[in-house]
């Protein structure tokens, strides 16, 4: 049996099921911003109040580790599919790793101030 070391999933379905999960937890955070967007006045004072939150400190930290399962999973199909040589899929993944950990580390510096 060959085993994938580039994927969060032991899979392909399992890889399938990550993905639809993390698409279904962005939706619901998507739904939640623009629910609060559309429901309040937007001001400096609003906005930090509603990222100050616990709830939605976890939602939003949630969210960014649903973007990083989701883009990697989705970056490596599609580098593997279509970029044949090893050392540009290589380094592609890589330049989609090096972004995604940024994308993650920065959201949590925002997030929580570290």
């Amino acid at each position: 049996m060959v085993t994938n070391s580039a994927s969060f999933g032991r899979s392909g379905v399992h890889d399938f099921l990550l993905l639809r999960a993390t698409a279904v937890i962005l939706t619901l955070y998507t739904l939640y911003l623009v629910g609060f967007i559309a429901f309040n006045d937007i001001t400096y004072a609003s906005w930090t109040g509603f990222f100050e939150g616990t709830f939605t400190r976890v939602f939003t930290l949630l969210a960014l580790f649903s973007v990083l399962m989701h883009g990697w999973i989705g970056a490596w199909q599609v580098l593997s599919d279509y970029v044949k040589p090893a050392l540009w899929r290589g380094l592609a993944q890589f330049a989609v790793v090096v972004l995604l950990l940024s994308y993650l580390l920065t959201g949590i510096v925002v997030l929580w101030g570290v």
